[in-house]
């Protein structure tokens, strides 16, 4: 019993840690979704979205009437007048006490409050399309990094095949060399090719860890030890690229915040034009107030004794209602100037909404031509490989007989390694090329099953 439980204490003790042992692998939407969650500058844009609310906000409070109230206690020496009584007195300490409490209320000021919260409101729909174009970028920039990994992660795998086949080529090598049926320098040849492909080796896995690297400081992790990207499943159709760039940039057009974003601030732009011409406009406000006051010079008649506090308060209550009209006439062409602005703002914004189209159909083009010339490059790279793979092979037999130098031998292997990066290179290149595209079609990013058309 006593031998059981320990068993059972040490399978206890062991399951954490066989836990802790499994390391986590990052899928592309666990890395995207941490990446935006933690971002400096995303959480800095937020701020500055926040700014945009909070002025919007006071453009809606500016509508409610004001109300100020003020109150004072006073000391008069020597001979002074009572602000109460409006007597002097001479020589004597006089205290006064007066309060104060005003309303004022804006009627008309030719629209321009309500055009200004107008203007705000785009402003913060303007702000919001920013942040969510700065997340995009923000995605699509952890997806090229996350890509990159999965390229290096498969030159390292081809340089490691070359490097074991070299490994077994030498020990070949080396038997034939002792049976007097290859020369000498036939497996130094190798050997040297060994150790070149060793090099190779090391280089490739230093670029493997360095994106790595750039891939967890984009999610501003700390500990990137044992820092894993999952591996996604790909296969490959015989069809050509999706859609076209006109088809792809019709939905783009309606969707992507960059445009939005333009259109809004055009829209702001407008009404800050509006908010101009309303600077002309009288401005007609009412008014209201209440005041009262109190000093210890007040006396009553007869008894000369001093009024009470209260009673004072109420025999002085003041109550006062008003309209003012304000009428611009001329304040040195300010509002001449200020109309002239807006109405460059709303030009300059027109052709930045202009300038963001074209430039949206521009990325979507290239990218779409990077993906047709990925696509042809990787169907090429495939027959390339496959022909380099059955020359490899027939160079592998020729050199077992003598037929071929070291030298041929290994030229035939450096091709095949090249050939099968260059495929890589484009397969990854489709990739991600093709999840733009769709990401320009409103398709969120993923690489689960991702499927390369190879026709």
């Amino acid at each position: 019993m006593k031998r059981k439980t320990l068993y059972l204490s040490f399978i206890l003790l062991l399951g954490p840690l066989a836990l802790f042992s499994q390391q986590k692998k990052w899928t592309l939407e666990e890395c995207i979704a941490h990446a935006l969650q933690n971002n400096i500058s995303i959480k800095q844009q937020e701020i500055m979205n926040r700014y945009q609310v909070a002025a919007l906000e006071q453009s809606k409070l500016n509508l409610l009437p004001t109300l100020n109230g003020s109150a004072s206690h006073n000391y008069a020496f020597g001979r002074a007048l009572d602000e109460t009584t409006y007597e002097f007195t001479e020589n004597e300490t006089v205290q006064s006490n007066n309060f104060y409490a005003g309303s004022n209320v804006t009627l008309f000021r030719g629209l321009v409050n309500y055009n200004t919260i107008r203007k705000n409101m785009y402003e913060v729909l303007a702000s919001e399309q920013e942040l969510e174009q700065f997340r995009d970028n923000i995605s699509l920039n952890v997806s090229l990094a996350y890509l990159q990994i999965l390229l290096n992660q498969e030159l390292v795998t081809a340089t490691e095949s070359q490097v074991e086949l070299t490994k077994q080529q030498i020990d070949r090598t080396r038997k034939l060399v002792e049976a007097g049926s290859l020369a000498q320098g036939s497996l130094l040849e190798i050997e040297a090719q060994a150790a070149r492909e060793e090099l190779q080796l090391v280089n490739m896995r230093n670029q493997l860890a360095l994106s790595l690297l750039t891939l967890a400081q984009m999610l501003e992790l700390q500990n990137i030890d044992d820092f894993e990207v999952a591996i996604p499943v790909i296969t490959v159709r015989d069809e050509a690229v999706d859609g076209n760039p006109a088809a792809i940039y019709s939905i783009a057009e309606k969707m992507r915040p960059e445009i939005m974003s333009a259109e809004y601030k055009l829209k702001s732009a407008e009404y800050d034009l509006a908010i101009a011409k309303g600077n002309r406009s009288p401005r007609l406000s009412l008014g209201a107030s209440v005041s009262t006051g109190y000093s210890d010079m007040r006396l009553k008649p007869i008894t000369n004794e001093n009024y009470p506090f209260r009673e004072q308060l109420n025999d002085n209550l003041n109550y006062g209602l008003g309209l003012s009209l304000n009428i611009p006439i001329f304040n040195g062409w300010q509002v001449n100037t200020l109309i002239k602005n807006s109405m460059l703002g709303i030009e300059n914004s027109k052709y930045a909404l202009e300038n963001s189209k074209k430039q949206l159909y521009k990325n979507i083009q290239q990218a779409y031509t990077d993906a047709s010339g990925a696509l042809k490059k990787y169907k090429a790279s495939q027959k390339a490989v496959i022909s380099m793979e059955e020359a490899f092979r027939y160079a592998e037999q020729k050199l077992g007989v003598g037929l071929v130098t070291a030298v041929e031998y290994n030229q035939s292997k450096t091709q095949l390694l090249n050939a099968q990066s260059e495929m890589a290179q484009a397969k990854y290149e489709y990739v991600f090329k093709t999840k733009v595209l769709d990401f320009y079609k409103g398709v969120p990013l993923t690489l689960e099953h991702i499927t390369i058309f190879a026709k």
